[in-house]
């Protein structure tokens, strides 16, 4: 009975496609919510996963999962507190206890100041848990360094904080001690100092993709192709399937000034197959870096295209408003 009542509201709902009432159950449910959320549809995966929790409210992995879906659709309330349930359901996970923080930092860079202050507060906890429950959690390390290094001391900040958990990574995987140490250097603005510990991470072999990616973001600001392409390198090591390679490679050959067109085709894959995510270059900078690769084949058609749907889909995006301006004078 509950399956077919739960087929139905899939089918009024809009969501019941390839669903039948043998099918409709808790773990096929899940399933599509992770798929949905794999292809950015991140309100469809919040739609399916609230079906999961609402008939099984013990489903911790539903919860992460909402977590993620509502930090991506900036519902930092909701994430906080699908994360802090999935927590009291098993609080001796490092990854939950990893997420809590990361909803609470985010509550926290769009809350009042005074309210702010709460939640770093609770960020520095959860993330120092995480920690605690598994050092082998090097990405919950990475995100308590950077709050150290980042975060005033009024709410648990303090490089000298830092500096024994770089110690320990360095010990464990020499990749992630030096970018922990390169990212810490980062935020103080010291980027000789992050030019060299960023070297260090991408020649140690590193495992993590977010990681390297990271590391080609801060090479994308500091205008930096040869790093750009040590950054492609270590990325189809990590994961050959990770699109951000073609974005990162496509970018270092337009600082180079150099191989356009292949530029623009990388950068047409990564638009296709890229998901929508915080951990990914957004399709508004991909648009515009489009834009100069068509602008410098003499496609000026289409390169005003592409630099308007930037625009469109970020409008504080600087150059592509200004690319938007010069060409419209031609």
């Amino acid at each position: 009975m509950r399956s077919s009542i739960l087929a139905l509201f899939l089918l009024a709902s809009g969501l019941g496609a390839g669903f039948t009432a043998a099918q409709g159950d808790s773990r096929a449910l899940f399933e599509a919510g992770r798929q949905a959320y794999e292809a950015s549809r991140y309100p469809r995966a919040v739609q399916l996963l609230q079906l999961v929790v609402a008939g099984d409210s013990r489903n911790a992995d539903a919860l992460l999962l909402l977590t993620k879906s509502y930090i991506e659709l900036a519902q930092y309330d909701k994430a906080v507190d699908s994360a802090e349930r999935a927590v009291a359901l098993a609080p001796q996970s490092s990854l939950y206890h990893q997420w809590l923080g990361k909803a609470y930092g985010e509550k926290a860079e769009h809350a009042s100041w005074f309210s702010a202050i709460s939640l770093a507060k609770k960020t520095h906890k959860e993330f120092e848990i995480a920690v605690q429950l598994d050092e082998h959690n090097f990405a919950a390390r990475q995100d308590l360094i950077e709050f150290y290094c980042s975060a005033p001391g009024m709410v648990g900040g303090g490089v000298d904080k830092a500096t024994p958990h770089i110690a320990r990574l360095l010990v464990l995987d020499a990749s992630e001690g030096h970018y922990a140490k390169g990212n810490c250097r980062r935020q103080k603005k010291d980027f000789a100092a992050a030019d060299a510990e960023f070297t260090l991470a991408l020649e140690s072999g590193p495992k993590a993709p977010d990681l390297i990616y990271d590391i080609g973001d801060y090479a994308v600001k500091q205008k930096q192709p040869a790093r750009l392409l040590a950054v492609v390198e270590a990325g189809q090591k990590a994961d050959p399937a990770d699109p951000r390679g073609d974005y990162y490679q496509a970018v270092a050959f337009l600082l180079k000034n150099e191989k356009a067109e292949q530029a623009e085709q990388l950068l047409r894959s990564y638009l296709q197959r890229a998901p929508v995510r915080n951990a990914y270059p957004r399709p508004a900078a991909a648009h515009d870096w489009l834009g100069h690769a068509l602008e410098r084949q003499g496609k000026i058609a289409e390169a005003l295209q592409e630099f308007r749907a930037a625009l469109q889909a970020d409008p504080r995006n600087k150059d592509a408003r200004e690319s938007v301006e010069r060409l419209e004078k031609h």
